[in-house]
């Protein structure tokens, strides 16, 4: 009874969402499908909007039962098929409908067909998903990354594979045909020899192959003092963040015997893993998306697109477990010797942080995004100041610390998409056209938003972008 307590305590997320009442049967069925496609989860029905445990009647309770099962069953399709039981907590019965994570993806409702029934979990919310995600869904059911697929559109003959020839031969290793091939950077069919997608990002062949990196002043993002953004061979795109990152931090001095040495306030081993985690295992099918590098006064924070692998959550990755979204990638940075040992990364970036007296590292997932905030050595008095004031990137940072819940989860989708249109919106929060154009109206009056275009063309930008 205590792990569903402790579990209600800590709020609706990508496995746990909670209802006051039964819920109309698409909103079972619509989560029934995005727990299935994505990690499994709980919908516990006996559960206020303030966490509180209210309970459900225990009349009919049975029927209610087979009724859930019943509306999974028929929209739901493939198969789902739900653990259904009871909990009594404190005299208070709550209903759970646990769902696991189905291996015959993508689940979708019957009565929309898979390319606009599919939908995935994303933060604490229902979203449908688009044509690469159902695409990638397709994938992880023939256990099949992104990154290992022969890409038809580009000549092989047009790429320069120098920047990789140049690491391995540094190892003293040698790169032949057979080896980008045993690597699974290259593939041939019918006689043709293609380059993977995994070449191609390690290259930086495609747009989104780019980190964007600022200094800003203070612990916000109103003001910045710098600005870089780097693309290339994915080593460079490393190397150049990482020089960013440590030209913006301060080196401390320390007097050991007759010399005196000199180290960044953040170790570079962790600042490095970071990079490469970020690098490695970030969502690359959105083309439109990369990742961003923000330094403030307070933490050096790393955002990467893309959620944790569906197969773990949060937990498993603070218990070392490793599954690589990006296996090639992967393989090849630990062949180069970038990792050294898989799933000790997270870890290991903790351990070193703390080990030379910062605070722990947190790193999390909100939405569809990572966020690592690496947090910089402060003084007493700024101790007390940051506390009061520079709360996690969601919470103020990246959003204002007054808007409401379906605010902050429409901002947090513009710093990622950069836009946004009413029917968006309308998907991402579940919510009807007519509470859409209220939320969005009321947005643009407090300057949250600005709207753009008109007609079939409105949509919407973060005022932060602009």
């Amino acid at each position: 009874m205590n792990s569903i307590t402790n579990l209600i305590n800590q709020g609706e997320s990508k496995t746990l969402e909670f209802k006051e009442s039964l819920p109309k049967n698409d909103s079972i069925a619509k989560t029934a499908i995005a727990f299935s496609n994505t990690s499994g989860g709980k919908l516990i029905i006996g559960v206020n909007d303030a966490r509180e445990i209210v309970g459900i009647d225990d009349e009919n309770i049975y029927e209610l039962q087979d009724k859930i099962a019943s509306i999974i069953f028929d929209n739901c399709t493939p198969n789902i098929l739900p653990e259904i039981y009871t909990l009594n907590i404190d005299g208070k019965l709550l209903l759970v409908i646990e769902v696991f994570r189905g291996n015959l993806m993508p689940y979708y409702l019957k009565s929309e067909g898979k390319n606009s029934g599919t939908y995935l979990r994303i933060g604490a919310t229902n979203r449908k998903a688009d044509f690469e995600h159902i695409v990638e869904l397709e994938r992880q059911k023939r256990h099949i990354g992104y990154d290992e697929e022969v890409n038809y559109d580009v000549a092989l003959d047009t790429l320069d594979l120098s920047p990789l020839h140049s690491r391995f031969a540094t190892l003293g290793k040698t790169l032949d045909d057979k080896k980008l091939h045993n690597l699974r950077l290259l593939k041939t069919e019918h006689g043709t020899t293609y380059p993977t997608n995994a070449l191609l990002i390690l290259l930086g062949k495609f747009e989104n192959c780019t980190v964007k990196c600022a200094r800003f002043k203070g612990t916000t993002m109103e003001i910045f003092i710098d600005k870089k953004e780097y693309s290339g061979d994915i080593f460079s795109v490393l190397e150049n963040t990482q020089n960013f990152i440590l030209n913006h931090i301060n080196l401390r001095g320390e007097i050991k015997g007759l010399y005196r040495t000199d180290s960044y306030e953040i170790p570079q081993v962790a600042l490095r893993e970071a990079l490469i985690n970020a690098l490695i295992h970030r969502d690359y099918i959105n083309k439109g998306r990369d990742i961003k590098v923000g330094i403030y006064d307070d933490i050096v924070n790393i955002v990467s697109p893309g959620s944790f692998p569906n197969t773990i959550t949060s937990q498993d990755i603070a218990n070392g477990r490793s599954e690589a979204r990006n296996k090639v990638l992967a393989n090849i940075f630990k062949e180069l010797g970038l990792i050294e040992q898989w799933g000790s990364g997270i870890n290991r970036i903790k351990t070193i942080c703390t080990t030379e007296g910062l605070k722990e590292p947190k790193i999390e997932e909100q939405n569809d995004f990572v966020d690592v905030e690496l947090f910089r050595p402060q003084n007493t008095e700024m101790d007390d100041k940051v506390s009061d004031t520079a709360l996690k990137p969601s919470e103020n940072r990246r959003i204002p610390s007054d808007c409401s819940e379906q605010e902050k989860a429409i901002i947090e989708y513009l710093l990622e998409n950069q836009t946004i249109k009413s029917k968006q919106v309308e998907e991402l929060l579940g919510i009807k056209e007519s509470r859409t154009r209220e939320l969005l109206k009321n947005m643009t009056h407090k300057k949250l938003i600005s709207k753009l275009g008109s007609g079939r063309n409105t949509h919407y930008k973060a005022v932060s972008d602009e």
